[in-house]
């Protein structure tokens, strides 16, 4: 005999599946992005052992390059984690757009202190 419940019950479990897919995509992504994140900087500090063993004039434009795409999979990461917040109905995480100082602003601010 047939009651007819199924077919609800499978839409059910087929919009948990979609959304329980979407999680881990989102989630394998921040993952995804933190693990490069490490990568990145494990070489920027082989790079600064290098720049200080060696005292000679080694490529710092490779420095500044490893920086701006940590800074830039920061940038990622943050909105990644964004979304996966949104994903699962979570509120955005206070505080975690924030970024520090530059060094002129800090010059300023030390500036504005001395006096």
């Amino acid at each position: 005999m047939y009651f007819g419940g199924d077919t609800a019950m499978d839409a059910d479990s087929q919009r948990v599946l979609e959304y329980l897919t979407l999680v881990e995509e989102a989630a394998e992504e921040v993952l995804t992005t933190k693990q490069q994140i490490v990568d990145l900087d494990i070489k920027r500090n082989r790079n600064r052992e290098a720049l200080n063993a060696l005292r000679q004039e080694v490529s710092s434009n490779d420095q500044e390059q490893l920086d701006k795409e940590i800074n830039g999979l920061h940038k990622e990461l943050k909105a990644k984690v964004n979304r996966l917040n949104d994903i699962q109905g979570k509120p955005e995480l206070r505080g975690y757009s924030l970024t520090s100082l530059s060094s002129d602003e800090l010059k300023a601010i030390n500036n504005l202190l001395k006096r």
